[in-house]
């Protein structure tokens, strides 16, 4: 008895601890404020369709539009720099090169005065 008594209790634990209530939708009333005039949205809109890429489209590629500004040789000999200086292993570690970037940032001057403006 005792036993379907403590199986009862969980069970019922269970049932009561499961059941939650979701609340209201909260409606926000306040109007947006948009930055452009309709003119300039659509005009940025057939510009972008005029060129052809939109980057809002699901399929935009900013590296197909872009050209590279370095050659394949200079980014293997800037790999193969950065293999034999140990950078390379340190920025793949486990604190993603802080570490290594920390030890090697030149030294800041620390006699300057920095104001806030308003």
């Amino acid at each position: 008895m005792n036993r379907i008594a403590s199986l009862a209790a969980i069970a019922l634990s269970f049932a009561a601890a499961g059941s939650a209530f979701a609340d209201d939708i909260t409606i926000d009333n306040a109007q947006h404020l948009s930055t452009k005039s309709r003119a300039e949205v659509n005009a940025e809109r057939v510009a972008f369709s005029k060129a052809g890429t939109s980057p809002w489209s699901t399929s935009y590629n900013p590296f197909a539009v872009s050209p590279s500004k370095a050659s394949r040789a200079d980014v293997k000999a800037e790999l193969a720099a950065a293999r034999a200086s140990g950078e390379l292993q340190a920025m793949g570690g486990e604190d993603s090169g802080s570490a290594y970037l920390a030890s090697h940032a030149p030294a800041r001057s620390t006699s300057r005065v920095v104001t806030a403006q308003r």
